[in-house]
């Protein structure tokens, strides 16, 4: 069995009522293009449209078949989760991605595992929505690295009913960069992509390291993406920081072997380092399915590993199938 922890898919029926049912949500616009639409929340910038690889069946399924892809954990697309909207508004947008993502995974025979979009600009509201997702069959969630829309973080004491519903839920929390970085210097030259969705990642993840989130909320089996956004490599500089303000800050190495990490690196010494870092037990093939800065070919980069044939099982199976319990 090969499971694919981090893909995105929007499933075709909830474009079809989000194009049907817009003018129910007064904090929505959505913005027309070639190839489709996009989304205006609350006035901010539209979004780009939603890339006809994000709900393409046949091709999807093709392509988990080409590359011997049993199961693939799917979140929405983080562009349109809509965090700038009104919390009322917000709950109304989430929970209708979730009844279509749930949809979607229950027509496919268990090759879909589906993480709940939540709206967190409200505490209260994202709890709600994680408890009804749970209950729904949903194993967690994958939220955005900045709530509340640009300059939002995890850590604020406002999102409190959130952490302690996932800790409740014992929630998986895959959490994402979001596609404003929030640094304008790398709005050139594709660094959003390459650089920001890592700096959006690192500072988002080290805040809720520092504040003591990771440690304080066990319970929360937390994902990150892009093969840990830089942790790794980063520890000693913040375990520096931390000797430094002990008083203050949780312990970085600590938060560390606690969370989960992808594979999602596209270079095998820097797979091997997180490997050396971490552990096999914590690291799982992840793909970003289909977004052109994702891995197209997922498994290749395992073939320049210096591991053992079970550490190579263990990132490739073993590991998601026990966290999302399959």
């Amino acid at each position: 069995m090969i499971i694919d922890s981090h893909a995105h898919f929007v499933p075709p029926a909830l474009l079809e009522e989000i194009a049907d049912t817009a003018a129910d949500f007064p904090a929505l616009e959505l913005v027309p293009y070639d190839s489709g639409f996009g989304f205006s929340f609350a006035g901010a910038a539209a979004t780009r449209p939603v890339s006809p690889l994000l709900s393409d069946v046949g091709k999807r399924l093709d392509w988990m078949d080409q590359h011997q892809i049993d199961h693939q954990v799917v979140g929405g697309w983080l562009d349109m989760f809509g965090y700038e909207m009104p919390a009322e508004d917000g709950e109304r947008w989430s929970r209708l991605i979730n009844k279509h993502l749930g949809a979607f995974a229950a027509a496919h025979d268990g090759r879909f595992i589906p993480l709940a979009s939540l709206p967190m600009q409200d505490g209260a509201a994202a709890a709600r929505v994680l408890d009804d997702a749970h209950k729904a069959g949903f194993k967690g969630a994958m939220i955005g690295t900045q709530p509340h829309g640009s300059g939002g973080v995890l850590d604020d004491p406002a999102l409190t009913p959130f952490w302690q519903a996932a800790e409740r839920n014992q929630s998986i929390l895959f959490i994402h960069p979001v596609f404003d970085s929030g640094d304008k210097r790398v709005d050139d030259y594709g660094m959003n992509n390459a650089i920001g969705r890592i700096t959006d990642t690192l500072i988002a993840i080290a805040r809720i390291i520092y504040s003591g989130h990771v440690q304080r909320y066990q319970g929360v089996r937390i994902v990150i993406g892009i093969g840990g956004a830089g942790l790794p490599y980063v520890l000693g500089r913040m375990r520096r920081n931390y000797n430094l303000h002990k008083d203050s800050l949780a312990d970085p190495q600590q938060a560390l072997s606690l969370l989960y990490y992808d594979s999602l690196l596209h270079d095998p010494a820097a797979l091997q380092f997180l490997i050396e870092s971490v552990g096999s037990a914590r690291i799982m093939l992840g793909s970003d399915m289909p977004f052109p800065i994702g891995d197209p070919a997922p498994l290749d980069i395992f073939d320049g590993l210096r591991i053992s044939a079970s550490q190579k099982q263990d990132m490739l199976c073993g590991v998601a199938k026990t966290l999302f319990g399959l």
